[in-house]
């Protein structure tokens, strides 16, 4: 066991060949007049899944991609160590082995982004996984609701790297957000990546819990400023999680920042995705708005837990010409 772990500490040096986001000293200057107008932006995202079709062996390989960049996710209260080594060999092996063959894909030893659980069960994963090097992801610091002192966070965060996670997803203090205190948020957000050390940093924005595009803009601005390797629309128990309107607004911070400082984030929407069409739509915002090299688990990844199944159903009739049953493909 501590030789895998060691192993998978050593991996995170390595998770990418893109320099990380060192981050950059505090400056409201850059953001703070900020002001997005939400009626241009919600009909930009209306026209996304409208102005490309994506059909046959193409969506075929777009599915295959969308696959490769889901961090496979359980987050629930019933969670055991059975349910964990299920999600890890699905994790492992996402895709029937005969539609891989009959796609003349079976050699490409495709998995999907990482695996993301709760604290208890990063020892499990770690077990399950074995010697792969596939990503660990633990949500941390108060997951959802992040109302622990900062104090807590750190350990929590701390904790979970020791356990071995390689990744660690935090909430933001929404009330910094809400009242606008964003030198507090980015000592809070720079603090918490100082606590990641090696493990790369997901900062998730709940923005279901922020009344405005501009707040949301604002802070994506400061979480990436504070050294965020990625940031995230949700942590998928808001009562609004993803959506293409939201996640354009933060795509376009990301996309200013490294015009800016030359730091690639990546960006990764969680919640309420579940269905193929709907990744097929994230992923050509991405194409549009950032290009090609975002295109990759290093830069992009969905936060989900029943997607997978149903990319797997859309892969099936590409192959059979036929829908199958839904439990024909279960996620775990």
């Amino acid at each position: 066991m501590a030789k895998t772990k060691a192993k998978r500490k050593s991996t995170a040096k390595t998770i990418s060949h893109i320099p990380r986001n060192e981050g950059i000293d505090y400056n409201a200057d850059l953001f703070i007049d900020l002001n997005i107008n939400r009626s241009a932006v919600e009909r930009r995202a209306a026209t996304i899944g409208k102005r490309r079709s994506v059909k046959k062996q193409w969506q075929a390989a777009w599915l295959l991609k969308a696959v490769s960049c889901i961090d496979l996710t359980t987050l629930s209260g019933d969670d055991t160590p059975s349910n964990v080594h299920r999600l890890c060999a699905k994790a492992l092996s996402p895709i029937r082995q005969d539609l891989l063959t009959a796609m003349d894909m079976q050699s490409a030893n495709i998995t999907v982004g990482a695996v993301c659980v709760y604290h208890n069960k990063i020892k499990d994963a770690v077990s399950s996984l074995g010697s792969s090097t596939l990503p660990i992801a633990a949500v941390s610091t108060g997951f959802p609701a992040g109302q622990i002192p900062l104090k807590e966070k750190l350990k929590q965060i701390k904790l979970s790297v020791a356990a071995g996670a390689t990744e660690i997803d935090i909430v933001v203090s929404r009330e910094l957000v809400l009242q606008s205190k964003w030198k507090e948020l980015y000592r809070e957000v720079k603090a918490c990546r100082e606590a990641c050390g090696e493990a790369h940093m997901k900062t998730i924005l709940a923005t279901g819990e922020i009344p405005t595009y501009t707040k949301v803009a604002k802070a994506s601005w400061v979480s990436m400023m504070a050294g965020s390797d990625f940031i995230k629309t949700s942590t998928g128990k808001e009562p609004v999680n993803a959506t293409v309107a939201v996640s354009l607004v933060m795509i376009r911070c990301i996309r200013e920042y490294e015009a800016l400082t030359g730091f690639k984030v990546g960006f990764k929407p969680a919640g309420g995705i579940r269905k193929a069409k709907q990744a097929l739509e994230w992923l050509i915002l991405i194409k549009e708005e950032l290009g090609d090299e975002w295109l990759n688990p290093q830069l992009f990844r969905f936060g989900a837990s029943s997607l997978l199944g149903d990319i797997e159903r859309q892969l099936e009739h590409y192959v059979t010409g036929r829908y199958s049953a839904s439990y024909r493909h279960p996620m775990a």
